[in-house]
């Protein structure tokens, strides 16, 4: 598996496909509040097993911090370590940026995931399109 920042369009229409698939699909999010006003501001991250975009990611500067944001792989690789692959590579990415600390707003189910790649707990529950979260920070 590979990770890129996309930078094509057509590399951002794979970003998009999938987070359609995984959270407006599967999750049930209304595509108006998936695809929001901050796509144009963002980096985006898409994952390849082979030739094939498997997973997704979005990245964001805010506040001189690192919002980690939209990560989401599909279901045929799920629990292979696509999703690990993913934040590895925007933390690479955050640190070229010289950000110190990164935040996310992890699925409370998600959070195991996270804990196990040093993110700390912050907040907590709340609803986010009706699914509930806690912010998790980490510092890099």
């Amino acid at each position: 598996m590979k990770v890129e920042v996309a930078k094509t369009e057509d590399q951002i229409q794979e970003v998009f496909n999938i987070r359609k698939t995984v959270f407006v699909e599967e999750q049930k999010v209304p595509l108006q509040e998936e695809i929001d006003e901050f796509e144009n501001d963002s980096t985006h991250f898409v994952l390849y097993d082979q030739k094939h975009a498997v997973g997704a990611g979005r990245f964001r500067i805010l506040d001189g911090l690192g919002k980690v944001e939209r990560i989401c792989v599909l279901e045929s690789v799920r629990g292979k370590g696509a999703g690990r692959e993913i934040m590895l590579a925007i933390e690479k990415y955050a640190k070229q940026e010289n950000l110190s600390l990164l935040k996310l707003n992890a699925q409370t189910y998600a959070i195991p995931f996270y804990e196990g790649l040093g993110y700390k707990v912050t907040s907590d529950e709340f609803l986010d399109a009706g699914i509930p979260h806690k912010t998790m920070k980490k510092d890099i």
